[in-house]
């Protein structure tokens, strides 16, 4: 799973003027003002890309500028039409394409309440991104740290629009389902602590003073730091602890836990759906697409498990559930051995691809104020500008439900091939920044990851039975989140019945299905893309190798598959269709 802490939106506000230079000089002019827009309403991701002019900033959650935004947005959609794509070159007119799909789908979210109210799930909201600031902004000089400062000294004022939104989702009967939220508050009040060097927001003070930072003026930021984390920060924390302890949980919602029990809730998850998939699908479709993929799979699995000696694949994964050889004790000890899974895997890589990202990545530990309740892994990007790695996080608690036959799998998802290589290349493509830093399509990014796990079947690192059927588990999981998913939104499935499919088709642990039901019972749609998205890359894999034969290329596949960033799955598969018709070209000639 990828985890962004920046802007994946489009942000629009001003109309646009068109240059009447041609085709081409208008969609540039265009698209750099979408970018520059994008960069004035998202000042975390201007950081993330070297610009300073967000600095000291977080951002405004107001519905009044989401309002301000749509009618930039719809602005900029008009100007867009009124450029004609195909006096545009191939290289602009997927550019063009990226850019409509992006300015349609913010369009289209802002026709349902549920994306102007709901800003927060069971596992994520606007005030879980200030435990990033540490080490997802710059901390180098004297301007660094007053800016980091300065986002902290502004958090109650941001944290107040965002109540002030949620508060509405509450009149307007909006709210999440009560199951998935329980012990949310509880997990919330870990951050609401008395001594202010045990916030993690005081990391960057607690260590050495930087060479180029005077002490009058480190002593200045530390006074400054310690009043926005004691004032500032916690004020706010606490505001909102209140607000839902209060308001917002004697109001979650009974009952039926989809999002269809709300008003308006059927066409938008049919939005959701089109949304996260890139498709025109519908919540049906969705779920037979499902039950077809969990059968293929159910009978892959019953062949490991005959290999292994097991007669069925429900011994099996009992097996794999409950044998202790499959298990770590110790956080440090399974840390390491990941870590260094990952430095195995890195060495296939070349094989695989012709073209790598400079921007290396680390195994960390997922924070202790987000791991209870959390699901295993998941990545955050880096950035070269700001000298951060990429991350790949490791969920450290309840290891008696993390088995080891899952890693391999879940390392090529989370690191490499899987989203570091896609999302680190994409930053430093030769493309424009609004596409390198600015766009973001779930189908394309996680139907990545899930392609790189069947790429660990070509660097042979599943080579036991146990890690096969891990593998075919995650394979599976993905294609269970098409039936449970829909089920819960279109189809009224209670948290049970969704529990007990994958409990029955999986081999994740129970501890695992539980928060994985509980995120999609909060996040509706969102986990529809892995397997949508995974699919279309294997078919366009599979068109290429037969139309090619011999001459098939999979390192210059997979350099065009990812040539471009992320993208909506049409726009990829006509991508490649261009490649498959030059390279036959080429071949003929």
């Amino acid at each position: 799973m990828y985890r962004n802490f920046l802007s994946g939106l489009i942000l629009a506000a001003l109309p646009f003027t068109p240059a009447l230079a041609g085709p081409t000089e208008d969609y540039e002019s265009l698209r750099e003002e979408v970018w520059q827009v994008t960069l004035n309403d998202a000042p975390l991701l201007a950081t993330s890309v070297g610009d300073r002019r967000g600095d000291g900033q977080l951002g405004d959650l107001s519905l009044a500028k989401y309002e301000q935004q749509i009618a930039g947005a719809r602005a900029h959609l008009a100007a867009l039409e009124a450029i004609d794509p195909k006096a545009l070159s191939v290289e602009l007119q997927v550019d063009y394409d990226v850019l409509k799909t992006s300015l349609e789908d913010f369009i289209a979210a802002s026709a349902h309440d549920h994306s102007r109210y709901i800003l927060f799930t069971n596992r994520g909201g606007w005030f879980y991104g200030l435990d990033s600031l540490p080490y997802r902004t710059p901390l180098f000089t004297g301007a660094d740290f007053e800016s980091y400062v300065s986002r902290l000294e502004g958090f109650e004022a941001y944290n107040e629009a965002g109540i002030t939104r949620s508060r509405e989702a509450v009149a307007l009967g909006l709210t999440q389902p009560c199951e998935p939220m329980e012990g949310f508050g509880a997990r919330f009040a870990t951050r609401i602590v008395e001594d202010h060097t045990q916030s993690t927001l005081w990391q960057p003070f607690a260590g050495e003073k930087p060479a180029s930072i005077g002490d009058a003026e480190w002593a200045e930021l530390k006074t400054r730091a310690e009043a926005a984390i004691t004032g500032s920060v916690l004020t706010g924390y606490t505001a909102f602890h209140e607000f839902y302890t209060e308001e917002y949980e004697p109001n979650c919602r009974e009952g039926t836990p989809g999002v269809l029990a709300t008003p308006g809730g059927d066409d938008y998850y049919a939005y959701r759906v089109r949304s996260f998939t890139t498709t025109d699908m519908t919540p049906d479709e969705v779920h037979q697409l499902g039950l077809s993929e969990v059968a293929r799979i159910r009978a892959e699995m019953e062949e490991v498990a005959a290999e292994a000696g097991f007669d069925t694949r429900e011994t099996f994964i009992e097996h794999l559930r409950t044998d202790p050889q499959y298990y770590m004790t110790d956080e440090g000890e399974y840390l390491r051995y990941t870590q260094a899974l990952a430095k195995h895997i890195d060495g296939f890589l070349p094989q695989l691809f012709g073209t790598l990202p400079r921007q290396p990545y680390t195994v960390q530990a997922m924070p202790a104020a987000v791991a209870p309740g959390n699901t295993t892994a998941y990545y955050e990007p880096g950035a070269l500008e700001n000298g951060q790695a990429g991350i790949y996080r490791l969920n450290l608690t309840e290891l008696d439900q993390r088995p080891l036959w899952e890693l391999p799998a879940l390392g090529v998802h989370e690191a490499m091939p899987g989203h570091h290589l896609q999302i680190a290349l994409q930053q430093e493509l030769d493309i424009h920044p609004l596409r390198a830093n600015g766009t973001f399509f779930t189908a394309f990014v996680e139907g990545w990851g899930l392609y790189s796990e069947r790429l660990g079947i070509e660097m042979g690192i599943y080579d036991t039975p146990a890690k096969e059927m891990g593998r075919l588990s995650y394979e599976m999981w993905r294609a269970t989140r098409l039936v449970v998913d829909t089920g819960l939104h279109s189809k009224g499935w209670p948290k049970s019945q969704a529990v007990a499919y994958m409990l029955d088709n999986t081999a994740l642990s129970p501890a695992n299905i539980d928060a994985e039901v509980n995120r999609y019972m909060t996040w509706p749609g969102q986990a529809l893309a892995y397997k949508v998205g995974e699919l279309k890359i294997r078919e366009l894999r599979g068109r290429a190798e037969e139309a090619l034969g011999a001459d098939f290329d999979l390192r210059a596949f997979h350099d065009t598959v990812l040539e471009n960033g992320a993208i909506p799955l049409s726009v990829l598969e006509a991508h490649v269709d261009r490649w498959i018709a030059a390279e036959l070209a080429e071949d003929a000639g």
